[in-house]
């Protein structure tokens, strides 16, 4: 604005061209200084609406058109920080399998053969559909909290709270799985812990130990899970090399007794745990290196990753010609033992330790971004939403989360499983939902990846993940918890989600805070 007031009285005479040239570089120097002034003014109208607003202008409601093109939500940080392809690969197989543990029962209840067709088709039925629906929805909406915040954009503030409510409420249950496989391999080796409480205090350990692991931060946990990815498979690659050369040379093996009831129903909902959670990598959205890329083929890359990790052993053991009968939750050890000797028992062994240690690691960094990304639009209190101030994780969060999962340590493992696919079936239910309902509601959502087939492979993608989840319904009219059928106690459960959602309402009816439309980064 200079050239205005100390040239223009150089040159008086009307018509000249030193005067219009010079107006014209004075009005182009006001332009540039206001555009400038602009740029460094905040423009995000989310950044500044006050505690009170309408829920339309939550965080991760659909009025947020703008963010589509760039839909991260943090600031730009390091990409050090940032995971990448192949550490999301191992974070995910961690949040969904864990290697070939936990297929035990499976082949208790169906035998070999049947119990091979069962985890080649659950998943193509289970899997895949839900791998497909992941990918579009996180390439198309990449916020912290992922799925709970898709269901919150498609359908409301109601439906949203559900979803967290019940895939928090199921992590309850499936958190405390992953202890108890650590124990149980721990007792193979040492059967001095399964005495008393002893292994029940290693199990709040695990407990304790990852919770700090996931305070350090996400990259600490990735990287973790990469190197017990490698680790764990060590003892399965030396099973399918040797167990060609001992074709049939277990068949007449002695065997411990076994006390598995698990029967071919059993075995189906146990295939059908092993293989879910493939979401549970979306609540780390904003903490993934291009998001629209990574993780449709992160997704695509882990399935065929956890089929081949249960397929593959499993039948290089049925050449071996050992009973199925044989097979127990935890006896992987011990049939290593009689295929490869101690040295391979132990590594099997602390294999199952690596697995069950390395699936709750992963999930914690999973579930713990949920109350964070809830806190963040407002729909719980503040303290839900603190990072510490190093490693920018939901310490909060993660503290809390942890005393909920350590206080279910105590419950047997297939009540555990029946639970946990009930619960998470009615939010995976919602997801496919919320897949169908932004396609109408919103065709013009950029979609670096869709679900192929139009609206029709929308819809039918969902169908058959919900086929199978009937076969948990009948299961949990079978078991019983708290002197009631599992599936009663889950439907308390899901009503229990409705009454905390209209409490919370009626507490704080415009939300516990102002609502960030950026939410801190976190790492």
């Amino acid at each position: 604005m200079t050239l205005w007031s100390g040239n223009l009285s150089d040159s008086q005479q009307p018509g000249s061209l030193t005067k219009v040239l010079q107006k014209f570089l004075a009005s182009v120097e006001i332009c540039r200084n206001l555009i400038t002034a602009s740029l460094l003014q905040p423009n995000s109208e989310s950044a500044r609406i006050a505690p009170g607003r309408k829920p339309s202008k939550l965080a991760t409601d659909s009025a947020l058109r703008q963010s589509l093109h760039s839909p991260t939500v943090i600031p730009n940080r390091k990409k050090s920080v940032r995971l990448t392809l192949w550490p999301l690969v191992a974070a995910t197989f961690f949040m969904v399998s864990g290697g070939t543990y936990g297929t035990e029962d499976i082949v208790h209840g169906a035998g070999y053969g049947k119990a091979i067709l069962i985890l080649l088709l659950t998943p193509i039925l289970w899997s895949l559909p839900t791998a497909f629906m992941i990918g579009e929805l996180s390439s198309a909406l990449p916020f912290e909290g992922g799925y709970y915040a898709w269901v919150r954009r498609a359908m409301g503030n109601f439906w949203g709270f559900q979803e967290a409510w019940l895939s928090l409420v199921a992590s309850i249950f499936d958190m405390a799985i992953y202890p108890t496989l650590f124990v149980l391999y721990l007792d193979r080796l040492f059967p001095w812990f399964a005495e008393g409480h002893r292994g029940t205090m290693v199990a709040l350990a695990v407990v304790v130990i990852c919770a700090l692991l996931n305070i350090a931060g996400v990259r600490v946990v990735s990287t973790t899970s990469l190197w017990l990815f490698f680790a764990l498979s060590a003892p399965f690659i030396l099973i399918v090399a040797i167990a060609p050369f001992k074709f049939g040379a277990l068949a007449n093996a002695a065997t411990r007794p076994t006390t598995s009831t698990v029967d071919i129903l059993g075995g189906l909902l146990i295939c059908m745990w092993n293989y879910m959670g493939w979401d549970n990598a979306s609540t780390i959205a904003t903490e993934v290196e291009r998001p629209q890329r990574t993780y449709p083929r992160a997704m695509l890359a882990a399935v065929v990753i956890v089929a081949l990790s249960y397929i593959v052993p499993v039948g290089a053991m049925w050449m071996t010609g050992l009973s199925s009968s044989a097979w127990e939750t935890g006896s992987w050890a011990d049939i290593a033992g009689m295929l490869g000797g101690p040295l391979l028992r132990v590594g099997l062994a602390l294999g199952g330790m690596i697995s069950g240690f390395g699936m709750f690691n992963a999930l914690v960094m999973s579930y713990s971004r949920l109350p964070l990304a809830m806190a963040q639009d407002g729909m719980l209190p503040k303290f839900f939403a603190k990072l510490h101030p190093r490693s920018r994780a939901p310490w909060v969060t993660i503290l809390v989360c942890a005393t909920g999962w350590a206080m279910c340590l105590g419950l047997g493992f297939e009540r555990l499983v029946i639970i946990d696919i009930l619960l998470y079936g009615v939010s995976l239910s919602l997801e496919f939902v919320a897949l169908v309902v932004l396609r109408i509601r919103e065709p013009e959502l950029p979609r670096p990846f869709r679900v192929p087939g139009g609206m029709f492979g929308a819809v039918a993608v969902g169908v058959p993940p919900m086929l199978l989840l009937g076969f948990s319904v009948v299961r949990g009219e079978s078991a019983h918890v708290l002197g009631m059928s599992a599936l009663a106690f889950g439907l308390l459960l899901i009503a229990a989600g409705v009454v905390v959602y209209f409490v919370n309402v009626t507490l704080k009816p415009s939300g516990w805070g102002e609502a960030t439309g950026k939410p801190e980064p976190v790492a």
